[in-house]
């Protein structure tokens, strides 16, 4: 049997892409930097081995899959090619082995960690599914029957897919340090949408997806009532949300789930309106709804004493937003505390006025030093930049979480795509003392 190695094993594409691989028979290794990420949790559950990078871990008769975070100088690269050994790019191999399913691929600026992992787990009570969802959660079957995938549009990498369906939840400027400025990030999509074998599924309310040509049918969904999906009726608790779904103006069904911000009800409409184009029957999606637990980093709850801490992947101005607006839904009485680390410098500069804005509504908002990333790890802009902006912020250092305490009874968002978990793990740990004093 070939073996498969993970150059990058730890990403969180590759992540689950290595426990599909490995769930489906497959002898699966991988190698990465040591720093501890979140991501490796399910594959060292699976008894995966994670090597430190080096020439030696390739052998020829190896299948290399590289991740997309190392160029084609990276020393294990250049050792496969040196003693022969097949390379294939994350991107291509998924787009391949998405090919035997039927495939969902679910993109979008934002909203794609918490969609794909809402639709694997609602098709999942109809048919069996694999899925790969960019939380470093992914489940293979070889009999399944869908295959839902997350499809990133950084540097294009989802046009490697051929899906049989397109879930689009909207189109927006992220990655500055690729796309040249949002009617770049529009032809991309409207490149992956000629790509689709049967249809998109889109989200109407957004301008961009609304001028998207495609080959293959376009299904809207949203609050808009051009849509053919839409919500009404909503009534917001905090328990969670319920509404009514009506298709092309006649009432479908109630739904309720248990989820929280008007984000949330787009990402279920995407869910409903590919379950109804595939006859599933509304009951099983209310079911599968109702038992639904979250995907890692988006909204995750712990409470400890009075307080409410939420780990939340919000690293873009829409999504800490978004991720405000769900806060306050379910804990209306109770103060709002942002604790942001801005990931990459081009982004933090690119939207320095919006990131103020939206963190602006909070009560209170420390501020975490810039995460850089493997591919910018340095620029001219400090987070002192970001702090001017915002009305009584506080920068923060993970020594001094203590600081957050004086905050009773409080709501504590973590938001960031770096290692703003630190600071929410410290906090934890400064907690818990006061517990034991």
């Amino acid at each position: 049997m070939t073996v498969l190695h993970f150059t990058g094993i730890k990403g969180s594409g590759m992540s689950p892409l290595a426990q599909i691989m490995h769930d489906m028979g497959n002898e699966v290794q991988g190698s990465d930097i040591a720093k501890y990420f979140f991501t490796e949790e399910r594959l060292r559950e699976r008894g995966i081995s994670i090597l430190p990078f080096d020439p030696e871990n390739i052998t020829a008769e190896m299948t290399i899959v590289a991740g997309n975070a190392f160029n084609d100088e990276h020393p294990e690269l250049v050792r496969a090619r040196e003693i022969g050994a097949t390379i294939i790019r994350y991107h291509e191999f998924l787009g391949d082995l998405m090919k035997q399913y039927v495939s969902v691929a679910i993109t979008g600026a934002h909203g794609k960690t918490s969609t794909t992992g809402l639709m694997a787990h609602v098709l999942n009570g109809y048919k069996p599914v694999s899925y790969l969802i960019g939380d470093g959660t992914g489940y293979g079957m070889q009999d399944s029957h869908f295959f839902v995938v997350e499809a990133c549009e950084y540097r294009r990498h989802f046009l490697a897919y051929h899906p049989d369906y397109a879930i689009m939840t909207n189109i927006d400027f992220d990655h500055p340090d690729y796309f040249a400025g949002i009617d770049d990030v529009f032809n991309a999509f409207e490149e992956m949408a000629q790509q689709v074998k049967k249809c998109i599924i889109a989200c109407g309310d957004d301008e961009y997806l609304q001028k998207l040509q495609a080959p293959v049918p376009m299904v809207y969904y949203g609050f808009g009532e051009e849509n053919d999906f839409q919500a009404r009726n909503i009534v917001k608790t905090t328990e969670g949300t319920t509404f009514d779904v009506v298709i092309r103006n006649e009432f479908f069904h109630t739904f309720t789930i248990p989820m929280f911000g008007d984000h949330t009800i787009l990402n279920a409409l995407a869910v409903i309106s590919l379950c109804h184009y595939e006859n599933i029957p509304a009951d099983i999606i209310q079911q599968q709804f109702t038992g639904y637990q979250g995907v890692k980093r988006r909204f995750s709850q712990t409470e400890i004493g009075d307080r409410i801490l939420i780990d939340d992947y919000a690293h873009h101005p829409t999504e800490i937003r978004a991720t405000l607006q769900s806060a306050r839904q379910k804990f209306p009485d109770r103060e709002v505390i942002a604790i942001f680390q801005p990931h990459t410098f081009t982004r933090t500069q690119t939207f320095l006025q919006e990131f103020a804005d939206c963190l602006n509504e909070a009560d209170q908002v420390y501020l975490c030093d810039i995460f850089g990333s493997a591919r910018e790890e340095a620029g001219t802009l400090t987070i002192g930049d970001l702090e001017e902006k915002i009305t009584d912020s506080q920068l923060l250092q993970v020594e001094e979480v203590a600081k957050l305490s004086e905050h009773k009874n409080g709501v504590f968002l973590f938001m960031g795509a770096g290692d703003v978990t630190k600071f929410k793990e410290a906090f934890e740990n400064q907690l818990k003392t006061e517990e034991t004093v």
